[in-house]
């Protein structure tokens, strides 16, 4: 297990490194950060004098080694609009964010996997309509549109919930629904297909053949042996989740990141962009590296391999 961990650390290592070289450059492929992120009509002297001050005039394999070591302690300079650190600012939009998600993929987890079991068993059944029903609304219709038919009907015209914000409970049940609805279609259809497939398994028969609850062996035996490619849905639409829900966030105006990013990028905040893509990038190489270790965990076949 430890060879298994290490070696799995030391991918999740080599990917931070290029996220931070793809971070450094984004923004310089696109031409010259002073110009981009100064008004069209500023003096070309002040151009120069902001050159000068962010430091964008030094040869670029300087400014490319300070980049690495100030962000090696979370340090990626202030934000032009805040006027604060723009890692600070992330930390404290994290926690929206970090609920939304939570509460999306709790969500997302709590419906699709029952519902994709049910189908599974009962084939031809309601749950099965149902089960395919989901799936394919979840992955059909855009999040984005979704989130305001949900504002229509549940603010505009029952006036149920919230329009925005996150000031209660109520607040957090549209964005949480909206960021969702991907996650519950691909996870219902997946749990549908590797449940359909594991239960025609000779083990299970065999259960059976004892005389086991079918709840028993539906859930304690054919579920954990589907459980794998479950856990690489769940890993990889977290990560997505925390650093990937700029729509969502910008149309229920959540104060999480996503939101953070969406005005950084309207408002040429470079260094607060650099802030937020590095940490979507490091969220992502995270969920994907603790997807991995459960692999190990789950499987003894996989770190073994």
């Amino acid at each position: 297990m430890r060879r298994y961990f290490v070696a799995r650390l030391a991918q999740s290592a080599l990917a931070v490194a290029c996220a931070l070289v793809l971070v450094f450059f984004m923004v310089r492929l696109t031409g010259d950060p002073a110009v981009m992120m100064l008004p069209q009509e500023a003096p070309a002297a002040d151009v120069a004098a902001f050159r000068s001050a962010m430091g964008f005039d030094r040869p670029l394999a300087v400014q490319f080694w300070d980049f690495v070591r100030r962000a090696a302690v979370g340090d990626f300079g202030k934000s032009l609009h805040y006027r604060m650190s723009a890692w600070a600012l992330i930390m404290e939009r994290l926690p929206a964010t970090l609920e939304l998600a939570t509460a999306a993929l709790c969500f997302a987890v709590a419906v699709a996997v029952p519902l994709g079991v049910l189908a599974a068993t009962r084939p031809g059944s309601v749950w099965d309509a149902l089960a395919q029903g989901v799936a394919l609304l979840g992955q059909a219709v855009p999040a984005y549109w979704a989130g305001l038919v949900l504002i229509l009907l549940l603010s505009v015209q029952l006036n149920l919930l919230p329009v925005s914000g996150r000031s209660s409970f109520g607040s957090l049940v549209m964005p949480m629904i909206t960021l969702a609805m991907g996650t519950l279609g691909r996870l219902t259809q997946l749990a549908r297909a590797v449940m359909r497939n594991v239960l025609g398994q000779d083990y299970v028969r065999t259960a059976h053949s004892k005389g086991l609850r079918p709840r028993t062996v539906y859930y304690r035996h054919a579920l954990k042996n589907a459980a794998i490619p479950l856990i690489t849905m769940v890993g990889l639409n977290f990560g997505y989740m925390l650093g990937g829900s700029v729509l969502i966030e910008s149309v229920f105006a959540w104060p999480g990141i996503g939101r953070l990013a969406a005005q950084a990028v309207f408002q040429r905040d470079f260094p607060l962009v650099q802030a937020v893509a590095f940490f979507g990038s490091l969220v992502v190489i995270g969920v994907n590296l603790v997807t991995d270790l459960v692999y190990g965990l789950v499987n003894p076949q996989i770190r073994v391999g």
